[in-house]
């Protein structure tokens, strides 16, 4: 099996204009750039989610609920690999078996483009998202192992392991295959805290000026 983060992206596929970027090259205040994807790269997994925990009101038939859980997990898995990692953050990831038959990982991120410019609001959604969802999947695989519930431990076993392989694919993106991915989420994570901090702070003497303005 081989690795490979491409800067650029060489292969013959049009990306239509999806913006590939770095996060930090675009100002903005506050407003989602693609709403739509933003949606439904939260809806598909919160409805999951919401059909695991509430399935048991409408039904007790387990079939049906494993069936729509796992189509759930699965357009979610599609929706966030193909298409809101390209549109949101400017990443993707994905698997190819060359002639000789081996299999390929490709880790890829796009240099920055002055005409694609990652929106900083987009961006912060879908990190968040990708790493709370495999946080809660993590809490019912506790919560099913030591309650032997062993059907539903498939389920949650499916949905943990989905989540998780988008979360670790973009990390590798972002980091590349050469950094030590736990010291480089931790960073990350630092970073956004910094962010948030300076940016809630800038919006808190924006309004502190505002305030003055009308007093005068």
């Amino acid at each position: 099996m081989v690795d490979v983060r491409a800067n650029l992206l060489t292969q013959d596929v049009d990306d239509g204009g999806l913006g590939f970027a770095d996060e930090t090259s675009r100002q903005s205040d506050g407003r989602l750039r693609h709403p739509i994807a933003v949606a439904f790269h939260i809806a598909f997994r919160s409805l999951a989610l919401i059909v695991y925990l509430f399935c048991g009101w409408f039904t007790n038939n387990f079939v049906v609920s494993f069936v729509v859980i796992v189509i759930l997990l699965s357009a979610d898995f599609w929706t966030v690999k193909n298409v809101t990692g390209r549109l949101l953050v400017g990443l993707r990831w994905w698997n190819y078996i060359d002639k000789d038959g081996k299999s390929h990982w490709v880790f890829e991120a796009r240099k920055n483009d002055e005409g694609n410019l990652i929106n900083p609001a987009d961006s912060r959604v879908f990190w968040l998202s990708l790493f709370l969802f495999p946080l809660l999947w993590s809490v019912f695989f506790f919560v099913t192992l030591f309650g032997l519930e062993p059907q539903w431990f498939m389920v949650v076993c499916i949905g943990l392991s989905l989540n998780f392989a988008n979360l670790y694919g973009y990390l590798r993106c972002r980091v590349g295959q050469k950094e030590n991915l736990s010291s480089a989420a931790t960073t990350f994570f630092q970073q956004q805290v910094v962010k948030n901090v300076v940016s809630s702070f800038g919006k808190t003497q924006e309004i502190g000026r505002a305030s003055c303005r009308e007093r005068v």
